[in-house]
């Protein structure tokens, strides 16, 4: 019996972006959600605090903007235009970096906060190359 070879046509960098950007959403929600059974978070949240910030407007708006943020990327990753694409993903996934890392500084569940930057850095790192090196074609030289 002869063997086949699966067709395995190429992904379009947009399509790669959408499925990073929506993968590191997994990651970043549920790094918070499994938070939640660590011992005594629930009566801090209760209490009104989260982490050392006391649960404000302010904390619930700026926690929306840093989901919401990542969330939009999905949809932009897919509609925008190359040039623009490009560059949002490579300043957006530079910026959650630091904002991923931030959730390992001072917490005593390390394995538990380590993994999970360790996860969402790897995909963060595969949205910048994946946008950095974006395939190019050259100009038309036909359309002057």
């Amino acid at each position: 019996m002869p063997t086949t070879v699966l067709h395995d046509p190429p992904v379009p960098v947009r399509a790669k972006l959408a499925a990073a950007w929506a993968s590191f959403m997994f990651f970043y929600i549920y790094v918070d959600y499994l938070h939640l059974y660590k011992p005594g978070v629930v009566e801090d949240i209760l209490a009104g605090v989260v982490f050392e910030f006391d649960i404000s407007q302010t904390f619930v708006v700026i926690s929306l903007m840093l989901v919401g943020i990542p969330s939009l990327m999905i949809l932009l990753s897919m509609t925008l235009p190359a040039r623009a694409n490009r560059t949002l993903n490579l300043v957006v996934a530079s910026l959650y970096i630091p904002v991923s890392a931030f959730n390992v500084v001072g917490e005593s569940w390390t394995y538990f906060y380590g993994l999970g930057v360790v996860l969402e850095v790897v995909i963060l790192a595969f949205i910048l190359r994946s946008a950095w090196t974006w395939p190019r074609t050259s100009a038309s030289t036909d359309e002057v």
